[in-house]
C-alpha cells in the first residue's frame, strides 16, 4: 500500500507505506521519519522488530520473508532502489532506473522492479538484471504480483490500460507464459496463491473476483461481492423463486447462468472506516485464522475468522501503525467514518467463539540495461548471508 502519491490519504500522518511480507508473519511500515518492521505473532501487541531513522520519506519497503534482506525506495530519490541487510546495517547494492519506482516484489529467486511502463527482473542471487519488459501499457499504480513459489515463479501485470487483460510472465525461463482476458474493465487487483498455480483478479468495477489456473489461464472460480448464500431450505416466496432460478440455470443463456453461479461471500468484515486505502492478509496467529487489515488511517485491524462457519468476523484488536500504544486496551466497533466509543475487550471476544548505509557503488541510468548499479562487498562475504529466522536466501555476490 503506497500512499506517497496520495497526499489526501496521509494528511498530517507520517504513514507513507505499509505491506505484509510474503508469508504474512511481519508488517513493514514506511514513513516520513524512516521505516519499521513489526512481528505478527501476537494479537495483543504489535511487537517492533526493527526501526530505521536514517532514511527519510520511505515510500517502499519490502522484506524478504523473515530474513534481513530489505528493498527500500525513498521519496528523496524515487528512481533509486537500495537493497540492504537491515540487521547488520549494510547496503548490499543499489540501482537507479529511468523513471519513478512504483512497486518492488521479492521472492527467493527474483526481485521485480515495476515502473509505469516497464518491469525489471533481477536475479536475487547477485542482483543482476536478467530481463526487462519494456513498453508495457501505462500502469500508474504499479499494479503487479509475483508468486512466492520457487517452482511456479510467475509475474502477473496488466496487459491493457483499457480492459482487464493479465499478462503472465515466467521469471525463471524469462518468457511470456499467457495472456488472460480476465475482465471488461481495467484491472485493480492481482494476487497469487502460495503455490503459484492460481491467480485471483479483480477489476476497477469491483464486483467480481475471478480465479484462474496458472499458467493455463483457465477460469476455475468466480466470486461476487455480497452476502453469504443461504444453505437452508427457503421459507419465503423470494427464496423459492431464487431456488427455481438456480435449478433452471442449465436452460438459460450462458451470460445469465454465469451470474447465478457466482459464489457469494463466505465471511464478511465491517471495517471501522470508509474511503481509506487499505491492504489485507490472512494469517494464522496463535493457532487461530485471522484477517489483518492495514489502513491509511494509521491502524492495523485484526479480526477472527471462523473457517467452518464463516459469517461476520469479530474485530479483536487494533494497533497504531507507528508502534505507539493506545491509551486504552479497548477495541473499536465499526461505523461509517470515525472510530466510535463502543468497545469490547479482546478476552471477551475470544470467549465468544540503526541502519547505516555504505557508500553507493554506481549511480545513473544505463540505456543498454535500463538500470544502473552494483554490489557492495564486505571483507567477509559470508557476512551478507541472511540466515535469521531460519531463512536462507541464496545470496552469492560476485564481482567481474
Amino acid at each position: 500500500m503506497n500512499l506517497a502519491s496520495q497526499s489526501g490519504e496521509t494528511g498530517s500522518s507520517q504513514l507513507l507505506f505499509a505491506n505484509f511480507n510474503q508469508d504474512n508473519t511481519s508488517l513493514a511500515v514506511g514513513a516520513k521519519s524512516g521505516y519499521k518492521f513489526f512481528s505478527l505473532s501476537s494479537v495483543d501487541k504489535l511487537e517492533q522488530i526493527y526501526e530505521c531513522t536514517d532514511t527519510e520519506d520511505v515510500c517502499i519497503v519490502e522484506r524478504l520473508f523473515s530474513s534481513s534482506l530489505v528493498a527500500i525506495v525513498s521519496l528523496k530519490a524515487p528512481r533509486k532502489l537500495k537493497v540492504c541487510h537491515f540487521k547488520k546495517g549494510t547496503e548490499i547494492c543499489n540501482y537507479s532506473y529511468s523513471n519513478t519506482i512504483l512497486a518492488v516484489k521479492l521472492n527467493r529467486q527474483r526481485l521485480i522492479v515495476c515502473l509505469e511502463e516497464s518491469l525489471y527482473i533481477h536475479n536475487i542471487r547477485d542482483m543482476k538484471v536478467l530481463h526487462t519488459i519494456r513498453d508495457t501499457p501505462p500502469n500508474p499504480t504499479g499494479l503487479c504480483a509475483l508468486s512466492i513459489n520457487n517452482e511456479n515463479c510467475y509475474l502477473a501485470y496488466p496487459g491493457s490500460a483499457i480492459i482487464g487483460e493479465v499478462q503472465v510472465f515466467d521469471t525463471i525461463n524469462l518468457r511470456a507464459a499467457n495472456m488472460i482476458p480476465a475482465h471488461d474493465s481495467p484491472l485493480a487487483a492481482l494476487a497469487f496463491d502460495p503455490s503459484g498455480s492460481k491467480l485471483a483478479t479483480a477489476s476497477e468495477k469491483g464486483t467480481v473476483i475471478r480465479v484462474f489456473s496458472i499458467p493455463e489461464g483457465q477460469k476455475i472460480f468466480e466470486f461476487r461481492r455480497g452476502v453469504k448464500r443461504p444453505q437452508e431450505e427457503p421459507t419465503t416466496w423470494t427464496g423459492y423463486f431464487g431456488k427455481v432460478l438456480m435449478a433452471s440455470t442449465n436452460y438459460l443463456p450462458s451470460q445469465v447462468t454465469e451470474m447465478f453461479n457466482q459464489g457469494r461471500a463466505f465471511a464478511t468484515v465491517r471495517l471501522p472506516f470508509c474511503g481509506h486505502k487499505n491492504i489485507c492478509a490472512l494469517a494464522i496467529i496463535q493457532k487461530i485464522p485471522r484477517l489483518l487489515v492495514a489502513a491509511a488511517d494509521g491502524y492495523l485491524y485484526l479480526y477472527n475468522l471462523d473457517p467452518q462457519e464463516g459469517g461476520e468476523c469479530t474485530l479483536m484488536k487494533q494497533h497504531k501503525l507507528d508502534g505507539s500504544i493506545e491509551s486504552s486496551n479497548e477495541i473499536l466497533e465499526p461505523t461509517a467514518h470515525d472510530r466510535p466509543l463502543v468497545t469490547q475487550t479482546y478476552s471477551a471476544a475470544v470467549a465468544k467463539g540503526t541502519y547505516v548505509p555504505s557508500s553507493p557503488t554506481r549511480h545513473g541510468y544505463s540505456e543498454d540495461q535500463g538500470a544502473a548499479g552494483g554490489v557492495n562487498l564486505e571483507d567477509d562475504i559470508n557476512a551478507l548471508r541472511l540466515d535469521e529466522e531460519n531463512e536462507h536466501p541464496p545470496m552469492i555476490l560476485q564481482t567481474d
